[in-house]
């Protein structure tokens, strides 16, 4: 069912719960892979609840209903010379959707790109939200600044909570200026473990990195650098000196190798289910080894300087039980192209805490259920 109004969402799950019944949350339709199956009785699409509601661009932030498609709002920051800083990812390619990536579903999923160990994640840019609970109460958190609160914070358990803390129906997100230049150094023929720890030092330097990613088939590692364009220059040159005993170095804008990655394309004639796992960055390299040696694993990407690994295995192959037996290597692995569960290592104390909040805010299980496991 596709609403139209936030008054008409509340209603619909405040008969799902006196009835008891399931509802599947949904809104473009371009992130279904993610998390688990959902034996709903019913659907709820958000597709129509759209528009913008506020942009202050002095202010550096945005309103907009929690359906609204995001190349409409790339579209409104970009005559400012604005974005979203986290560079949200587009899971069309692996889901084969031709639907509009949503606001609210990157809010639900926290869908956050390269630039995330730099800007910070999805709900590191949340001023605000707007939720149907459970019960169809209508919830408001947060606002049009970024500020402490206290008690829940709303704003950050709705990001990354799958819908199964409430029906988003509006956001406010803080955005920043879109840099003036950008440089990618490519450092060439690295192995993992290699490019992971000249990811990791590029890191530590003082040029301000806003990327860090290792293509495993190509072999190359690729850094970032953005900002006013003799800033850039400067700090790129400075890295690559610093970067040159690893390696060759070549240097170019490279804003399609960053495209490439939000957008999944570098799973382009891959075949089998494809996983994401995110760990500690300087487990990345560790993970992968510990699960070729015992699957049929090919690692495609490492994002986020390693904390982000992308890989493919055969249909059906069940990486979750070789990892359990690795304990001392923990994190979560989601399967974004395939029929394998949402999984989580070592976290029992954080799932009996997201099992008391589901139960706060969704006592009769109407949201989602199911879908985090």
């Amino acid at each position: 069912m596709t609403v139209t109004s936030e008054a008409d969402i509340a209603e619909q799950v405040k008969d799902a719960a006196a009835k008891g019944t399931a509802i599947r949350i949904t809104g473009g339709g371009t992130r279904r892979n993610i998390g688990n199956h959902v034996d709903a009785d019913a659907s709820l699409s958000t597709s129509e609840l759209s528009g913008v509601t506020l942009y202050e661009p002095g202010a550096l932030t945005l309103v907009a209903k929690s359906g609204t498609p995001l190349s409409e709002v790339d579209a409104l920051l970009a005559k400012e010379g604005q974005m979203l800083a986290f560079e949200p990812t587009d899971h069309r390619k692996l889901s084969g959707s031709n639907g509009a990536t949503t606001l609210g579903g990157i809010v639900a999923t926290n869908a956050s790109g390269p630039r995330r160990i730099q800007a910070g994640a999805c709900r590191d840019a949340l001023l605000g939200v707007r939720f149907v609970d459970g019960e169809g109460t209508i919830v408001k958190n947060g606002g049009r600044v970024m500020k402490n609160v206290t008690g829940y914070d709303l704003v950050k358990l709705m990001s990354g909570a799958f819908g199964t803390l409430g029906v988003l129906t509006e956001v406010s997100f803080k955005v920043l200026p879109k840099p003036e230049a950008t440089t990618t150094l490519i450092v060439e023929g690295l192995d993992m473990s290699d490019a992971q720890a000249v990811m990791s030092d590029a890191l530590k330097t003082p040029y301000d990195v806003s990327g860090a990613a290792y293509d495993a088939r190509k072999r190359q590692t690729f850094i970032r650098l953005e900002g006013f364009p003799q800033s850039v220059r400067y700090r790129a040159n400075m890295l690559a000196k610093e970067l040159k005993p690893s390696g060759p170095v070549d240097m170019l804008d490279g804003a399609s190798i960053w495209q490439n990655i939000t957008a999944f394309a570098f799973v382009d004639a891959v075949d089998g289910d494809i996983w994401q796992l995110s760990t500690q960055p300087t487990d990345g390299p560790k993970l992968i080894r510990t699960l070729m040696e015992q699957a049929d694993v090919m690692p495609l990407m490492l994002d986020w300087s390693g904390g982000l690994v992308t890989l493919a295995t055969p249909p059906g192959t069940d990486i979750r039980g070789i990892w359990r037996a690795h304990s001392q290597i923990s994190g979560e692995a989601c399967c974004i192209r395939g029929h394998a569960d949402y999984f989580r290592q070592s976290a029992s104390p954080l799932a009996a805490l997201e099992a008391g909040l589901r139960k706060r805010f969704d006592p009769k299980g109407v949201l989602n259920p199911g879908v985090l496991g």
